[in-house]
């Protein structure tokens, strides 16, 4: 089973794009557009105030009748962000999701985020340990 730190590593994009909490839910949805991701942090005074996601829109400004050009992050985004540690596993990543229906876990060690880890990079690291799996046992089938 992977750590966290590795399937850090192994993504393509490592970066992880915040954006303040006064910025306008538009600006924020915006953003996600550009980078292809469903979620961004919220980040205020150096340190993350929140999370953002296309379910915290489509629940809190589209269902709402709010609008997204006038409304606030902080409004809409939800505060309490759930967090791994990168020594925890892609296991123990999976039932947090599960458990407590997110999508998107900050990755954080002694209050520095270092990343971001999605249902989507749990997924593909799963597959990928399956897909060594099989591998192996037919290279022992086969001798």
């Amino acid at each position: 089973m992977s750590t966290v730190a590795q399937i850090l590593k192994s993504k393509s994009n490592q970066s992880v794009h915040t954006i303040a909490p006064t910025a306008s839910v538009f600006d924020a949805v915006k953003l996600m557009a550009e980078k292809n991701i469903g979620a961004v942090l919220v980040g205020e005074g150096g340190k993350v105030a929140g999370i953002f996601t296309e379910r915290d829109y489509a629940r809190k400004i589209v269902l709402m009748s709010k609008s997204s050009k006038d409304t606030p992050v902080r409004e809409c985004m939800t505060a309490e962000v759930m967090f791994v540690r990168p020594e925890q596993t892609s296991e123990e990543c999976m039932a947090l999701m599960t458990e407590n229906r997110v999508r998107h876990l900050p990755v954080m060690d002694q209050g520095k985020l270092l990343g971001l880890v999605s249902i989507g990079d749990l997924v593909k690291d799963v597959i990928s340990e399956q897909k060594f799996m099989i591998e192996q046992l037919e290279q022992y089938i086969a001798r």
